[in-house]
């Protein structure tokens, strides 16, 4: 898990991973930290569409008593929308917003009136006037949307969530909030996988929030409650085994300086330094020597890792691609 380098750096005792199974482990380097040879060449295209996303303002943890009752009030409305049949897909073919003309509004408003969203009162007009856009946009901010009002891609996506999934998901994670809420002590980080979001929580209330960047869906973050034992400033990175393989291995056959110009250095078994012109790169035979990348500004790790023991060797770190926290959807790791 990546944590922005304004991460809390002190007093933190405890660390949950929490609401849905989602693993970076010491596998977490994007394909593009290894293929650049220094800073400056890392993902620099930012998302638009994060800039206009509200910061939440409630100091009330997840793990909170009164999350379990807002949850719990949530499953009742879901099972009555689910009885009276969930609601109807909603076309995802065109970028609708204020002052929009369209049939495919009719659904739209359809859709909202059965989450609540848009009051019945609203009408089934094809305009997509002032009414429709707060409904839209209170739909957004529910979901983690940035509040546009604009129909878009990630938009479309939560609301044609099936009501009966929603539902399975809320029993879910009210399973997971009963066993933990109450459970972490009066100090400790929360960082919620699913909302790519960590909270740093003294006396029941969060003190800090911080955005994150997690697992991707083919490397997910596993759940762990651990302890946080060690920071480390300026760290080295030592490269997995996996990534040896699929990533290291074949750079170092198209570049045999892949590795002098990223400041990585081999060491055999025995702890001696091996010189990488002295591998056969054109077999598996590396796979054996661990790959240490030095600390700097190209480092993997950035400037901080933060470690806490896990059967999934799963730690928090910096990165150097810090544009990630600008996406609006954060499964990079």
């Amino acid at each position: 898990m990546k944590t922005s380098r304004r991460m809390f750096l002190s007093g933190v005792s405890a660390i949950a991973a929490s609401v849905i199974a989602g693993g970076a482990s010491a596998q977490n380097v994007v394909d593009d930290i290894l293929k650049a040879a220094g800073r400056g060449n890392w993902d620099d295209t930012f998302d638009a569409r994060a800039t206009g996303r509200g910061k939440v303002a409630s100091t009330l943890p997840i793990f909170s008593p009164q999350t379990i009752s807002y949850t719990e009030q949530a499953i009742a409305q879901y099972q009555d929308i689910v009885a009276r049949g969930g609601w109807e897909q909603v076309p995802a073919t065109k970028k609708l917003k204020l002052g929009v003309i369209d049939p495919d509004v009719v659904p739209l408003r359809k859709r909202l009136m059965v989450s609540g969203d848009l009051p019945q009162s609203a009408g089934f007009s094809e305009s997509f006037d002032s009414y429709v856009d707060a409904a839209v946009k209170r739909f957004q901010a529910r979901h983690g949307l940035p509040e546009e009002g604009v129909l878009g891609k990630y938009s479309y996506l939560a609301m044609n969530v099936a009501a009966q999934t929603r539902l399975g998901q809320l029993e879910t994670n009210l399973g997971r909030l009963r066993e933990k809420a109450g459970t972490l002590g009066d100090r400790y980080v929360l960082v919620n996988i699913p909302a790519a979001q960590i909270e740093a929580v003294e006396n029941g209330r969060v003190v800090l929030r911080h955005t994150a960047i997690v697992g991707k869906i083919d490397r997910q973050t596993p759940i762990v409650n651990s302890k946080i034992n060690e920071i480390i400033v300026n760290p080295y990175w030592n490269a997995p085994v996996s990534i040896v393989r699929k990533d290291i291995i074949p750079l170092m056959r198209k570049d045999p300086d892949y590795l002098k110009n990223s400041k990585i250095r081999l060491f055999a078994p025995d702890g001696s330094e091996v010189d990488p012109m002295t591998v056969d790169w054109s077999t598996e035979e590396a796979a054996k020597y661990r790959f240490r990348q030095d600390p700097g500004a190209g480092n993997a790790m950035a400037s901080v890792k933060i470690n806490f023991p896990s059967p999934d060797g799963v730690y928090m770190h910096d990165t150097p691609q810090q544009s990630l926290f600008n996406k609006l959807i954060r499964f990079d790791s």
